[in-house]
């Protein structure tokens, strides 16, 4: 399955030439092709496994070669806001131009309309795959019974993508053999019904082998439960209440299931440390699903997430673009959301998740060599009052080698310009990908992970809260499921808090082209917090929902939330950016909860003053509103206005 790229380009090539061959004219070159495959192909075991590796490639990979998943998932919400590359401003920001045609501000703003299409071409060739895998007459069973589980399991991935961003969207069930021009959207509660019975057919007829590079039925008892869980969150509350309490009884049983048999890695920091193509953080068993990539100079795009988090370093005094520093497209910045929303003292994730140091690789003059700490992030509190000024603090000295550090940033001073002011800030380290060719080079070949069961965890508990909600059981009931998650993050015995691991340290070993490394694997824990040194083990665990963390009582107070069941979804939705910050889910955790709008106005500094409540779905693309009919014709701009989205 590491190689499904290149094998997609094949089955995709077959798929053109298949739907293309009766344009063909026999006397082209006055030759006969013999080498194409005939829709025959996909009668047969190796037919209907090569296209399930080209679906698996288009439904979970080919995404992230782009900008789609930052576009649909991370802007706009209150986790990251612009950073320093304003080329999707306009999806975090709601502006006017974010409609129905998204305005470009260059080649890299994602239109309105990608999303959607990538989508659709997904559940096309799912619906092919489910069609030849019911047709095939085949001598091994597990092989139909796979590929078919494998193509309802798709299907419904996209489905429920579509659901949760667009809500009601036509259903496509079958493939065609003519074009086809008219369509109408379904309703949400249809849309999720079918979701619900593809994912559910997955489950029964899919095995556990070969997680996370293959889907199985652990995959599909996830998504499924995370399919009860959208039908049973508050955006589609004005028509489920009958399934509600079912749903979410569901999600329970589910999650239970698959947390049985996949444990959490033992160190969170195990999941980032990436050194090499199809490594071990790459096989943990916390890790359900994973998008595959690989490191062959034989595929081309590649997973570039690891250009969009990362800060402009290379623009700072004495650094230099560097392997080991990573490509800075900087799309994204957090916010001081996420700064604040961690216990900086007790919880490791902050510090496993961003980095805070970098050392100089470019120096100039006498004073400093390269090695030296060049660039520090404090992120403290907003109690602390050690600084004066947010950049170059003071002129900090780094206690190891005694000299002044060259750029230093702090979260909180007496200036209060912050972080947020500036296009530097602490890169999110999850996606960083230092196993690359050159410099330049955007093709990365790190896995991205889409479930993994500290998720699972965490939507069985907020389906605790919501059966609470409803009457059934209570919200304590929550507790044992986000404790879990909490345990895991909290520090052990004997451990060094100021350790640090990305995925640049990939390429450590050296500098790349002649050009010095700036990674170090060390992090500004002590700096920030401003303690004495400890190894002692710390505690997160939660005792009563009656006494949450400062953190979470801070955001509380902030958004006004008064009831148990709105503490105990704050304290979820918080805990889902302590675990999950950057991986790819908050937009849709957000729109579903309806707590899009009141986060993004709290935090986003360039949404706050845009965004409105019918943000919570995006707009149907123009281009597909322009190029469908109804009865024989063009719909009139009245029938498009009828299809789209309130508000756009």
């Amino acid at each position: 399955m590491k190689n499904y790229k290149k094998r997609y380009i094949n089955i995709m090539l077959i798929t053109a030439l298949v739907l293309g061959s009766t344009s063909c004219n026999k006397d082209f070159l006055d030759e006969e092709l013999t080498t194409a495959y005939s829709q025959e192909y996909y009668k047969t075991e190796a037919g209907i496994q090569a296209l399930a590796v080209g679906t698996y490639y288009q439904v979970f990979a080919a995404e992230f070669s782009s900008e789609v998943p930052l576009t649909a998932t991370e802007s706009g919400t209150d986790e990251f806001h612009a950073g320093g590359d304003p080329s999707n401003w306009i999806w975090n920001s709601y502006s006017s131009g974010f409609k129905a045609f998204v305005t470009v501000s260059n080649a890299n703003t994602v239109a309105a309309n990608t999303n959607w299409d990538n989508l659709y071409i997904g559940i096309g060739n799912a619906n092919q795959l489910i069609e030849a895998a019911t047709n095939i007459v085949s001598t091994n069973e597990a092989i139909k019974k796979t590929a078919l589980g494998e193509g309802y399991f798709l299907r419904a991935f996209n489905y429920l993508k579509l659901v949760t961003q667009y809500g009601g969207v036509p259903l496509k069930l079958k493939t065609s053999s003519t074009v086809e021009l008219e369509f109408t959207r379904a309703k949400p509660e249809e849309v999720l019904a079918q979701v619900i019975a593809d994912f559910t057919q997955a489950y029964n007829l899919l095995s556990n082998a070969g997680a996370p590079a293959k889907i199985t039925k652990d995959a599909a008892a996830h998504y499924l439960a995370k399919a009860y869980l959208t039908r049973a969150s508050e955006i589609n509350d004005s028509w489920n209440a009958s399934t509600k309490t079912a749903d979410l009884q569901q999600v329970v049983t589910l999650s239970d299931q698959v947390i049985a048999s996949h444990p959490l890695a033992a160190n969170y920091d195990n999941l980032w440390s990436y050194t090499v193509a199809d490594g071990a953080n790459e096989k943990l068993p916390e890790l359900i699903l994973s998008a595959q990539f690989n490191a062959s100079t034989l595929t081309t795009g590649g997973n570039q997430q690891h250009l969009h988090f990362l800060s402009t370093y290379d623009q700072l005094p004495q650094m230099k673009r560097n392997l080991a520093g990573g490509r800075p497209f900087s799309r994204l910045a957090p916010t001081y959301f996420v700064y604040d929303v961690f216990d900086h003292v007790n919880d490791s994730r902050f510090w496993k998740s961003f980095q805070t140091k970098s050392i100089i690789n470019n120096k100039s003059g006498n004073y400093y060599a390269n090695g030296d700490l060049g660039i520090m992030y404090v992120i403290n509190k907003a109690t602390d009052t050690r600084f004066a000024k947010t950049k170059n603090a003071d002129v900090i000295v780094y206690a190891k080698t005694g000299k002044t550090i060259p750029s230093v940033f702090v979260a909180y001073a007496a200036d209060k310009v912050g972080l947020m002011a500036d296009v530097r800030f602490p890169s999110l380290n999850k996606h960083l990908d230092g196993n690359r060719i050159d410099v330049s080079n955007t093709k990365g070949s790190r896995d991205m992970v889409l479930a993994r069961s500290a998720e699972t965890y965490l939507m069985a508990a907020e389906a605790k809260a919501k059966l609470a909600k409803a009457g059934s059981g209570s919200f304590s009931d929550a507790l044992p499921y986000i404790n879990v998650v909490r345990n895991r993050a909290a520090y052990k015995a004997g451990e060094n808090r100021a350790a640090y691991v990305d995925g640049l340290a990939a390429w450590t070993v050296s500098g790349q082209a002649g050009i010095p490394i700036s990674y170090i694997p060390e992090n500004s824990y002590y700096e920030s917090n401003n303690i004495a040194v400890s190894t002692a083990a710390t505690s997160l665990s939660i005792t009563s929902i009656a006494a949450l963390p400062a953190e979470d009582q801070a955001v509380i107070a902030k958004l006004g939330y008064g009831t148990d069941y709105d503490r105990v979804l704050c304290l979820i939705l918080n805990e889902r950016t302590r675990e999950l910050c950057g991986e790819f889910h908050r937009w849709e955790d957000l729109s579903r909860t309806k707590t899009l709008l009141a986060r993004a106005k709290a935090y986003n500094i360039e949404a706050a003053a845009n965004i409105q409540e019918f943000h919570n779905l995006r707009p149907i693309p123009q281009t597909f509103l322009d190029g469908i009919y109804s009865n024989g014709r063009p719909l009139t701009p009245d029938e498009k206005a009828a299809m789209q989205n309130t508000g756009y």
